[in-house]
């Protein structure tokens, strides 16, 4: 897993780091708001540590903008400010956690754990990832990497089965039944017509392509 800390105590952070790494985690470490902020924006993390306060911003601007951004990482506030009105406004913001200094090791890494899980729980439900592929499934929103693919309702069910199938070869006829509600139709080619549109879409300008056709069978989303 990779968490972004956001702490501009550098000795706090190091040991934070030492110790997450110890227990197999990956991370990267920031020491001021705009480059926490830099990481957040265009990274994906598990998890971030943050403090509120920090050089250039404070870590309650961070909250906001990725919130309002739709970024849904979990964020774990670790900070020295106790006060119930900090503590309120961290979690109003978007914080989903809040941690007060000083802390147990133990503690921070048991909370980081059921922040993580949690977050996993509702992404299996909510979204479908393949390679640098994500779709998620409740705002009907198609991405390869950070660009958004925009799909037509067909496109995006046929994509949807793919990705539910992902790395398993899937015939026409199995498409044709699944996402077109036709049970056979040998004449058709509708099949060919929209997996060629669909990976125009999302193929296209990416140099590795995840739908191929595998002749003879059908088609296969796999990343090779």
């Amino acid at each position: 897993m990779k968490v972004l800390i956001v702490e501009d105590d550098k000795n706090l952070s190091k040991l934070i780091a030492k110790r997450l790494k110890e227990e197999g985690y990956d991370v990267v470490q920031a020491y001021d708001a705009e480059e926490g902020l830099n990481y957040a924006n265009y990274e994906d993390f598990d998890i971030i540590i943050l403090d509120l306060m920090l050089p250039k911003m404070s870590g309650f601007y961070i909250i906001e903008s990725l919130r309002n951004k739709k970024i849904k990482t979990p964020i774990l506030v670790l900070s020295a400010k106790d006060s119930v009105e900090d503590k309120v406004k961290g979690l109003s913001l978007g914080a989903d956690d809040y941690l007060t200094k000083p802390f147990s090791f133990p503690e921070l890494l048991a909370r980081i754990q059921a922040l993580v899980r949690r977050s996993k729980d509702i992404d299996e439900i909510s979204k479908l990832k393949y390679h640098d592929l994500t779709m998620d499934l409740l705002k009907k929103e198609v991405y390869r990497g950070n660009k958004k693919i925009d799909l037509t309702a067909k496109e995006y069910e046929l994509l949807k089965y793919l990705m539910e199938n992902a790395e398993k070869i899937v015939t026409r006829n199995m498409i044709l039944a699944n996402v077109f509600d036709i049970d056979f139709d040998i004449e058709s080619n509708v099949v060919d017509v929209q997996i060629h549109r669909l990976r125009d879409k999302i193929d296209k300008g990416f140099d590795k392509k995840l739908i191929h056709t595998v002749r003879g069978f059908g088609y296969v989303l796999k990343a090779n």
